[in-house]
């Protein structure tokens, strides 16, 4: 049977599948000071960091519309799934499945499926992955949504950031405990609850401490680890993606590793120097 996935821009695509037409990518729009920065090939991380910083303000992102999924949706595939970022997190899952009704109302038999990842960036690209190798073995559409759906239950999203200036920003942190933590050098260790909001599981002061402390709830919190994928997403600090996947690697076994570069909505959340783990 054939299949088309379609993937909010929040999540990452290795080369293989940017080149696959199976593959498709709604876009993000992002906005710092009224200027507009699609989340597409186009998108410039280096100056969209350089005017995050320059700003007072925080960026904020808007989703895609239901009519660029209902699109994306109305293709010749027998099976189309999306895959979006937590809806804690953004308009976008709830505009995919607006999109997918508006298919369904001209095409009621249509085999669409729109995952709510629960997670972000490499998080969703997992899912994407996880569809593929369903779809591989020839499975039916519902096994495929069954298996896909245990799989997200089963995963967990880590972060540590470099930068608190984003959280002050959209009001997530006061003032005073982002000038005394960035005073003091503690870095936040954050995570995805099982509903896909954000977290602080802890915290430590400087760096790298914070990152063994991630790789330390990435270790314990590992399930069935020998056959998951490790993906691993960086903003503009590939050794410090490479100094995580080791510490990992040196304490569990997996079936591959993953490492990107953050994309724009990423970018965004994870700010310069930001690490997500997803197993």
């Amino acid at each position: 049977m054939s299949y088309k996935v379609v993937i909010d821009s929040c999540g990452e695509l290795p080369e293989r599948l940017k080149a696959d037409p199976r593959f498709d990518r709604a876009s993000l729009t992002l906005t710092v000071d009224g200027e507009d920065i699609i989340d597409d090939e186009t998108f410039d991380q280096a100056y969209f960091l350089k005017r995050v910083a320059e700003s007072p303000n925080c960026p904020k992102s808007s989703c895609p519309s239901p009519e660029r999924y209902m699109k994306a949706f109305e293709s010749d595939a027998d099976h189309v799934y999306a895959v979006t970022l937590s809806s804690e997190l953004s308009g976008s899952y709830n505009s995919a499945v607006l999109g997918m009704n508006l298919v369904h109302e001209k095409n009621p038999d249509k085999q669409i499926y729109v995952f709510n990842s629960r997670s972000a960036s490499v998080g969703e690209t997992l899912i994407a992955l996880k569809i593929e190798e369903c779809e591989a073995r020839g499975m039916d559409f519902d096994d495929i949504i069954d298996t896909v759906e245990a799989y997200i239950a089963e995963q967990n999203t880590y972060f540590v950031l470099e930068s608190l200036e984003t959280l002050r920003k959209n009001g997530r942190l006061s003032n005073l405990k982002a000038f005394v933590a960035t005073a003091l050098k503690i870095k936040p260790v954050m995570g995805a609850t099982g509903e896909g909001t954000i977290c602080q599981l802890d915290q430590a002061r400087g760096m790298n401490r914070a990152l063994v402390k991630m790789v330390d709830y990435v270790v314990e919190k590992a399930s069935d680890s020998a056959g998951r994928i490790l993906g691993i997403t960086h903003c503009n600090c590939p050794e410090r993606a490479y100094m995580v996947r080791d510490a990992i690697l040196q304490k569990i076994k997996v079936k591959d590793v993953i490492i990107m570069d953050t994309a724009g909505v990423s970018s965004m959340y994870a700010n310069d120097g930001g690490i997500i783990v997803v197993l």
